[in-house]
């Protein structure tokens, strides 16, 4: 028989009740670092050392809204109402303007929609469900653009801007094969699950990933890009509205002008010098050497599905300058971007009360789901605004896409005015995707594109 001590057979005694006393006793405090949740006041000191919410050391390709752009608070007023609370009268104003700042755009867009052998097997799988279906449709297609702007090619370095699971990246890797020194960066600003990236093992590319937002992200920092300085090819697939405005100026701004400032030594110069007359021999045999740009760029060009204009943001928007021109201003901005989601969001009537039936028209109700790059539906700011009684479901549609075409025109303006060719296309039919434009742009001095059959 085991004897116990003292101690232990008081606690028998009480089972176990003095312990929960003295844990009851102990005074529980909020985090200081994130009061999401909440700590032992006797072991906050241990505590801070090791809390997942506390400040970690930051690398060196974060420098703090490099990205941002120029922030003039007195353009926003403090407060703006939403535009269900805007009268007619300002509602119809704003559309003027929208439609006068319009004017002469090309409202039509290019059909692009292409695809890619890469795929092929991915898209003809019986086991695919409709998500599945419509997001490797979508990836196909970016694909085959990228390879018809003559940008898939070796030697250069991929930037996969919101990357999520990297599955982008992943086609352009399988796209590849065999060829030399590709690199893939890909950019997160949370932490995803399910990556892909991780289940590469080439040895001729490289994968990368960064988990930072593009508001902080420095290029030129990244030891890869510093070391290699292979031209960079900017991607997305759904970079969410203030995301893609910070990338552009990411790649065009903080990149590539510091790049040219170093005047780097031209590609073609550099390839010639690296490889041996075998490589080369292999690579035209393959049809990769037309791939190789002839001067080199620090940014090769830039391939971006758009998405959520009405998550744009007037500090960050690369366009101020072309709406300034047009004599619009963060306020419009604000409105514009806010409509924008009229083009893409389901539309329902509702039924009036009785006490309302002096109403001329029945009032029409956002449905409030956006199409996402999860290929789900997700519930947007908007959602509970009542649209204007006076606008039908098809001219609300129409004014979605004028503000989106007009807030995409201010980043062709802006691309225009760094030394770029860009245009926008259709690169998926809507039944796949209502977020359906594709942003392209090519340095001014490169080839054009080869025509799609």
């Amino acid at each position: 028989m085991r004897l116990f001590c003292g101690k232990e057979e008081a606690v028998l005694q009480d089972g176990g009740g003095g312990r929960k006393k003295e844990e009851n006793a102990r005074k529980r405090i909020l985090c200081p670092l994130d009061p999401k949740h909440t700590v032992y006041e006797d072991q906050l000191a241990k505590h801070l050392k090791k809390c997942n919410s506390r400040e970690k050391p930051k690398p060196d390709f974060f420098i703090q809204d490099i990205n941002a752009g120029l922030k003039d608070e007195t353009e926003i007023p403090d407060q703006l109402v939403p535009i269900s609370s805007l009268s007619e009268e300002q509602l119809e104003n704003l559309i003027k303007k929208l439609r006068k700042a319009s004017e002469g755009l090309n409202c039509t867009l290019k059909d692009q929609i292409m695809s890619h052998p890469a795929l092929h097997d991915a898209l003809n799988d019986p086991k695919n469900g409709d998500s599945a279906a419509k997001h490797l449709k979508q990836q196909a297609s970016i694909l085959g653009n990228i390879e018809n702007l003559k940008l898939l090619g070796p030697r250069r370095c991929f930037v996969e801007f919101g990357a999520g699971k990297g599955k982008l990246s992943h086609w352009v890797d399988i796209a590849l094969k065999d060829a030399e020194k590709v690199h893939f960066i890909l950019v997160e600003k949370v932490t995803t699950r399910f990556k892909v990236d991780g289940k590469h093992r080439k040895k001729n590319s490289v994968f990368e990933r960064l988990q930072i937002d593009i508001q902080h992200l420095c290029l030129n920092k990244i030891p890869l890009l510093s070391k290699e300085k292979l031209p960079v090819v900017g991607i997305g697939k759904h970079l969410c509205g203030v995301a893609t405005d910070l990338a552009l100026r990411c790649l065009v701004e903080t990149y590539a002008a510091s790049c040219e400032e170093r005047n780097e030594e031209p590609l073609a110069k550099r390839i010639k010098n690296d490889k041996t007359e075998k490589e080369i021999n292999t690579l035209a045999k393959e049809g990769n050497e037309k791939n190789i740009p002839e001067k080199w760029t620090p940014v090769a060009g830039i391939v971006i599905a758009l998405c959520c204009h009405h998550r744009c943001d007037w500090r960050h928007y690369v366009g101020k300058e072309y709406f300034r021109a047009l004599g619009l201003g963060a306020v419009d901005f604000h409105y514009f971007q806010r409509m924008s989601s009229w083009a893409t969001c389901g539309m329902r009537k509702t039924t009036l009360e009785a006490s309302n039936i002096s109403t001329k028209r029945r009032d029409e109700q956002i449905d409030g789901s956006e199409e996402h790059d999860d290929g789900g539906y997700r519930i947007t700011d908007d959602s509970a605004e009542s649209l204007p009684g006076f606008l039908t479901v098809e001219e609300k549609k129409k004014i979605g896409h004028l503000c989106k075409l007009l807030i995409d025109q201010g980043r062709i303006k802006y691309l225009q005015q760094k030394g770029f060719s860009p245009a926008l296309q259709y690169y998926i039919e809507p039944l796949v995707s209502l977020e359906n434009v594709l942003l392209t742009a090519l340095p001014n001095h490169s080839s054009p594109p080869e025509t799609s059959a």
